[in-house]
């Protein structure tokens, strides 16, 4: 039972996911996040920090499968730091950072 559980969280995590991403798809970063919201910001860790989050399911290690059993889910979550629904990398978080940067700080 707690496997269809998961499995319906997972179903509309994923649902959601792609629904704001299609929203967001061809819209500028600019146009997400103000001068105001990103002056805010310390720095680029303080950017990634309180950048949305995004969570996916991974295939599970053979060694959770054999901690907790073959009903295992496993998921990661990462931040979204240029608002497309998808985990962004530590490299494109700071290339989203300096966008917004070269185009409000200079």
């Amino acid at each position: 039972m707690n496997f269809l559980r998961a499995i319906i969280v997972v179903v509309l995590s994923i649902l959601s996911t792609v629904s704001v991403a299609s929203a967001l798809k061809n819209t500028e970063i600019t146009e997400i996040i103000s001068k105001e919201e990103f002056s805010a910001y310390k720095d680029v860790g303080d950017f990634i920090a309180h950048s949305p989050k995004v969570t996916v399911v991974v295939i599970p290690e053979p060694e959770d499968i054999a901690q907790y059993g073959s009903d295992v889910v496993k998921s990661l979550t990462g931040s979204d730091c240029d608002r497309d629904g998808k985990m962004d990398d530590n490299a494109k978080c700071n290339a989203v950072y300096y966008k917004l940067w070269m185009e409000y700080e200079r």
